[in-house]
């Protein structure tokens, strides 16, 4: 890393073997104040000169200073008459504070010796700028930016702060260009990485208040660009020419016009992807999801051999273990498992797995699975871009430089595995399907067939034992026969027999016999399958049976231990014991602790059992309806934790069977967003009119998933589905509640309109069917949509009717709600004074019944009304407390939205700098979600920001975004931003 400040030295801090002893180590700080601790205890350093004295020794690190040398540090040209008794002094206070031997006398001077390692801030900074600069030298990145945040971390506030001199002047300005270097490092690697919104926010504050330093204008003009903001890249170069023109009289250097020129030239080398990999972790996340391989693995070692040596010599290229003929059970899945554990050591930073469910109804979608990889390698929710392709851009920047495996187990098809190819050398893919991929460029095929008879015995031998099968060889061979040599097969029917000691060999052969005989109709690809499911299934004990056969039923991809407790009707500890037992029969699987799936052929197979032998054919209808109550039950406490004192728990339809509790919140919270898929997907389940109204209810209960992002699109599906069913039903009072939920999907993604028209439906039909609640909350938003379409007028009306309809249901949460909401109106109108006080009412019932989350959503609402009322601190203090909930609840919708009324509070008090870091951050947040209206207004802010700190003509450029934006949705915001671009139109 070039200009690490590397003092010659003798002696550093931390080298030396004669540390003090005994007691507790001593560590200093120059990169701020000077201070000096011993363990924790922080001791006096003195008066500012005493202070100057010992930076002037740690500075040195471990070479002794001269008492001249001293001197001119402490004084420079003009030393009082005593200085050299004043140094004495100091330098005597000095040991009495500090352990013995540490600050030394020799051949005239001082020097500060024996310190223990990592005891200097600067020298630990030193130390991991070497480290990253290695890091960084071998290739990788994650490790070389991580360290240097921990390096840059260290720096708390101004050098030397405090103390005089010349020569603290001097090291002052020589660290501080020594920190912008290492922070240009790093962010040279973030953009290498693929962090570029992040870089932006970061590097507009940094261009502001360091308006000439090029390189910084440099790093921002590519991170804009490979942000897809490419006018706005040129605008940097446009408003860095004019700036060095009229401050310097110089043009930019070589290297930012070159810049310019390829931008302008769209040169393909810059056109990096363009989505953000946010918040990297000091510590690279290294995911290890490989299922476990089974223990008794057995034959397939031409393949074993063949794929080990393809992964070995991996150079970006992809592999598919394809079965040939569609044939289920033939063990795609094992060989994969075992080839990847056996390649672990090849591919250090981590391993990805993923089934695709190909073969089922519900195949996965790439969109859902890159957002999960994206995760699993430390992205965070907000950095994940919603387009398939920016996600899959992502996911390659991600992996460049990392060698990961890539376990795709069970594709649909080609084009649902090519957005999940690593697709960077020195990564490697390794694909399972029903069918051979041929048309998957560049994939080596393999065509898995049944296993030999030899190997097809020794795999049933190792799991029923040696001694029973060497006695009846022959019978074993008609079993693993019987069996059609699948690898599955033989395991279930193995599993089974070594499950009954007083069975022989022999039996199993003939009740293997038997069942062939009852599906000798069948085709021969499904015979060997369907045949030995129904041997395992007929060998289950009758509970085991029952559980096989109802636990199929849910159509989520796997299903946690209290939910199939409640379709089983069973205490957990039962379910639990009942659930391992079909994995050891191999007819279920662990996809995790407390989590279970079905192979997907063994999910039909179960379906059919049911069909076919659940008695009565009602506790198949049963079954999920107690994990509809299940998953109702939940929400319920979950929305009353993070909800103390709302009504909508009373409203809900009844259940019976109840559901879990949490210790606290974080627990709530976390269950929530961990069973959302299988949650909605039990909700599109329940479209039965006896349980329509409580999957209606369970999804407004499950509201906070649209606010996440992360399943905004599935939850707004699931809701358009429920209000098509519930009109088909005639169930009026499900479907208002439908259209609300609906509404609010609208309503975060921006579309007003379509939310209105919802919203007045829903009111309407809630009032017909005699149902309060979603009447109060229908008028409630019909309020906030009116406040965003500036008709407010009719937002006062809609809200004071809320308000009214809330109190009379008792409903307080509600009620602040609405208050809230009005308090926007007001200030919309200009009535500030009143807007503060509904604004602090809200909040303060918020604050009283404990509602930490919508306390947030009141000091939002307050931050707003004190910003108009010229209240910045208070204004700051609300909106920061409002973010934080806001990003521990996950709600990206509200913390992007909360980042931009904190960059509109920057602004009114002068700080144009940090207002545009907090715009472009509030872009980067609400990518993908909350829709162009609110992006227009982001963009305008970020404009006024770009235009305070100089960068007029990146502010055009959002500006003209925003006008364009406004414009095509026909809102009042567009004459604000013409009266804005205006004064700066070229003529």
């Amino acid at each position: 890393m070039d200009g690490v400040p590397r003092v010659p030295e003798q002696r550093r801090p931390g080298s030396s073997a004669a540390a003090a002893e005994p007691g507790v180590p001593l560590r200093f700080a120059v990169l701020g104040p000077v201070r000096a601790w011993r363990g924790q205890e922080q001791l006096p350093t003195g008066s500012p000169q005493q202070r100057a004295l010992l930076a002037a020794l740690l500075l040195r690190e471990g070479r002794t200073a001269t008492a001249a040398e001293l001197i001119d540090a402490l004084w420079g040209e003009e030393p009082p008459s005593q200085a050299l008794a004043a140094v004495r002094t100091y330098a005597s206070r000095l040991r009495k504070v500090l352990d013995p031997g540490v600050l030394v006398s020799e051949s005239g001077g001082y020097a500060v010796r024996g310190l223990a390692e990592g005891a200097l801030d600067l020298a630990v900074a030193q130390d991991l700028a070497a480290e990253a600069e290695k890091a960084r030298g071998s290739g990788d990145l994650c490790h070389a930016r991580g360290v240097l945040d921990q390096a840059l971390a260290l720096w708390d506030g101004e050098v030397l702060a405090g103390v005089p001199g010349a020569y603290a002047e001097a090291q002052r300005v020589r660290l501080e260009e020594w920190r912008l270097q290492l922070l240009e490092s790093r962010l040279d690697m973030d953009l290498e990485q693929g962090c570029h919104a992040e870089a932006v926010s970061e590097l507009t504050a940094l261009t502001a208040a360091h308006p000439l330093r090029e390189r910084l204008r440099e790093l921002l003009m590519l991170a804009l660009y490979r942000s897809g903001r490419q006018a706005e890249a040129l605008a940097v170069y446009a408003d860095t020419r004019r700036l060095l023109a009229d401050e310097l009289g110089v043009d930019p250097r070589p290297d930012l016009k070159e810049l310019q020129q390829r931008i302008l030239q769209a040169d393909p080398a810059l056109a990096e992807p363009s989505a953000p990999v946010a918040e990297p972790t000091l510590v690279p996340v290294r995911p290890a999801q490989l299922p476990a391989t089974v223990p008794d693995f057995t034959g397939r070692a031409a393949f074993v051999s063949e794929l080990s040596d393809v992964l070995a010599s991996a150079e970006g290229r992809v592999m598919a273990v394809s079965a040939l003929a569609g044939i289920g059970g033939v063990g795609k899945t094992t060989l994969a498992v075992h080839v990847a554990h056996q390649a672990r050591s090849a591919f250090p930073d981590g391993q990805l797995y993923v089934d695709l469910q190909g073969a089922g109804p519900r195949a996965a979608d790439p969109e859902t699975v890159l957002g999960s990889f994206l995760r699993a390698l430390g992205t965070a929710d907000s950095a994940i871009p919603d387009s398939l392709e920016e996600r899959a851009a992502l996911y390659r920047s991600v992996l460049d430089g990392r060698r990961v495996l890539v376990l795709l187990d069970n594709a649909k098809d080609a084009a649902q595995v090519r957005p999940l190819l690593p697709g960077m050398e020195g990564c490697a893919a390794l694909v399972t399907s029903r069918v051979r991929m041929v048309d998957l460029a560049g994939a080596h095929l393999v065509d898995l067939d049944v296993m030999s008879p030899e190997e097809a015995l020794s795999l049933f031998t190792k799991i029923v034992g040696e001694e029973r099968v060497a006695s009846e060889r022959e019978a074993a061979l008609d079993v693993v026969a019987a069996c059609g040599f699948l690898p599955l097969a033989i395991r279930i029917a193995a599993s089974r027999l070594a499950a009954r000691r007083t069975w022989t060999v022999s039996v199993l052969a003939a009740k293997l016999a038997d069942e062939r005989r009852r599906l000798d109709e069948l085709q021969a690809g499904d015979l060997a399958v369907k045949a030995t499911f129904e041997l395992g299934y007929g060998a289950l004990e009758p509970a085991q049976a029952r559980a096989f056969r109802l636990l199929g039923l849910p159509d989520g991809p796997d299903i946690s231990l209290a939910a199939a407790a409640a379709v089983l009707n069973l205490p957990v500890e039962d379910t639990e014991d009942l659930l391992e037992s079909l994995v050891d029969t191999s007819l279920l699987e662990s996809a995790a602790p407390g989590r279970y799936r079905f192979h997907d052929l063994v999910r039909l197979y179960a379906r059919a059992c049911a069909a076919r032998d659940e008695r009565p054919p009602s506790e198949r209808d049963a079954a999920l309806s107690r994990l509809l109550d299940f998953y109702l039950a939940t929400a319920a406490t979950v929305y009353a934790i993070e909800r103390p004192g709302d009504r909508l728990v009373d409203h809900r339809a009844p259940t019976e069977y109840p559901g879990s509790a949490f210790e606290d919140r974080h627990q709530a919270r976390d269950w929530l967003y961990a069973e959302a898929i299988c949650l909605l997907a039990c909700v599109r389940q329940s479209t039965a009119p006896h349980h329509l109204r409580r999957a209606v209810d369970l999804l407004w209960t499950a509201i906070d998933l649209t606010e996440s992002g992360a399943n905004s699109k599935e939850y707004e599906a699931t809701a358009t589905a429920m209000r098509k069913a519930a009109f088909e039903a005639g169930d009026r009072r499900a479907e208002a509640r439908a259209l609300l939920t609906l509404a609010n999907g609208h309503h975060i993604s921006g579309r007003f309109a379509l939310a209105e028209q919802e919203a007045a439906d829903a009111l309407r039909l809630a009032e017909t069917a005699g149902d309060p609640l979603p009447t109060c909350w229908a008028s409630n938003m019909l309020g906030v949509l009116a406040l965003y379409q500036s008709r407010h007028d009719d937002g006062e009306t809609h809200l004071s009717r809320a308000i009214e309809s809330f109190r009379s249901c008792a409903d307080r949460p509600g009620e602040a709600s609405a208050l809230c909401n009005l308090s926007r109106i007001h200030l919309a109108m200009g009535r500030t004074a009143s807007a503060v006080t509904l604004a602090e009412q809200g909040t303060g019932m918020y604050d009283d019944m404990g509602n930490t989350l919508k306390g947030a959503n009141g000091r939002y609402a307050l931050g707003l009304a004190l910003t108009q009322s010229g209240q910045l601190s208070q204004a700051t203090e609300c909106l920061e407390g409002a973010l934080e909930v806001f990003r521990d609840s996950r709600q990206r919708l509200w913390e992007g939205m909360t980042l931009f009324r904190l960059a509109e509070v920057d602004l009114a008090a002068r700080r144009p700098a940090q207002a545009a870091a907090s715009a472009e951050l509030a872009l980067t947040v609400l990518r993908g979600i909350g829709g162009e209206w609110r992006r227009g207004n982001v963009l305008t802010v970020l404009g006024r920001a770009l235009s305070g700190i100089g960068q007029t003509g990146r502010a055009q450029v959002c500006w003209r975004e925003a006008l364009e934006i406004f414009d095509s949705l026909g809102v009042p915001e567009a004459g604000q931003v013409r009266s804005l671009l205006n004064p700066l139109a070229v003529a």
